[in-house]
């Protein structure tokens, strides 16, 4: 399929549910649960079309929900950031402060209390690969991460008038610039594919030690959202999401 979305709650019956937006296939799967729809797809105009349709089913609230790069230099590989805003390519588009509030609550209850943090998050229509491009975002937004659908999420939720909340927690960290095998299997539909990165690792073996190193900040940013995951299903921030 070259879209994906996948529910777990029945819009047609009982409350709505949180829609929630993430861009790759591995976060989905962490994100999935009761009272939820998932939605994800790597590409704009697939996540776009994906989100629409979920819509139209009905929802309470949708959520950004994935990793994200850096851009504050102090934080680290896991970090989770709870967003109050978001900078991008529609301008700047406000979280509900309330629901924030509920999920700042839930993630600081249990192991994600020390690298939990609030703030301004941003948004871009391709990979922000580079230390450099890092840090001029970070400086021109005051932003803290940076992922590619946190403004497709807020842009929609603000056209239908419901709640919005971002929960992104940090992959490659604002010092460190990918190699180019790190986005090569990098699918339309949000899954990865080996043999795109094998073959860059192929005609530059030289960034084989970058990638392991990609693959364990990648570990520490997966573990970190399944631990926001479960915060968020006990602390009970999905059932319903705060006008």
């Amino acid at each position: 399929m070259s879209l994906s979305t996948t529910a777990s709650a029945d819009a047609g019956r009982g409350p709505l549910p949180v829609i929630v937006v993430t861009g790759m296939a591995f976060e989905a799967r962490i994100a999935r649960g009761q009272g939820v729809e998932v939605v994800y797809a790597a590409r704009a105009d697939l996540l776009e079309r994906a989100l629409s349709a979920a819509v139209a089913r009905g929802c309470s609230g949708i959520v950004s929900f994935g990793t994200a790069g850096g851009l504050a230099p102090d934080l680290e590989p896991g970090a989770v950031i709870v967003g109050e805003a978001v900078e991008g390519p529609f301008g700047r588009l406000e979280t509900d402060r309330p629901w924030a509030d509920r999920f700042a609550a839930a993630l600081s209850m249990g192991p994600l209390a020390a690298r939990l943090r609030r703030g301004v998050t941003a948004a871009v229509t391709a990979p922000l690969v580079t230390a450099d491009d890092k840090r001029l975002l970070h400086r021109s937004t005051g932003a803290l991460a940076v992922d590619m659908e946190s403004h497709i999420a807020g842009a929609t939720a603000a056209a239908h008038g419901v709640p919005f909340a971002v929960c992104r927690a940090v992959v490659d960290p604002a010092w460190r610039t990918l190699p180019s095998a790190a986005t090569a299997g990098l699918q339309d539909d949000g899954t990865t594919a080996l043999g795109p990165i094998l073959r860059e690792l192929l005609r530059q073996p030289s960034q084989l030690g970058a990638l392991i190193q990609v693959a364990v900040d990648a570990r520490a940013a997966r573990t970190s959202l399944v631990q926001a995951r479960h915060a968020m299903g006990v602390g009970g921030v999905f059932r319903m999401a705060v006008a």
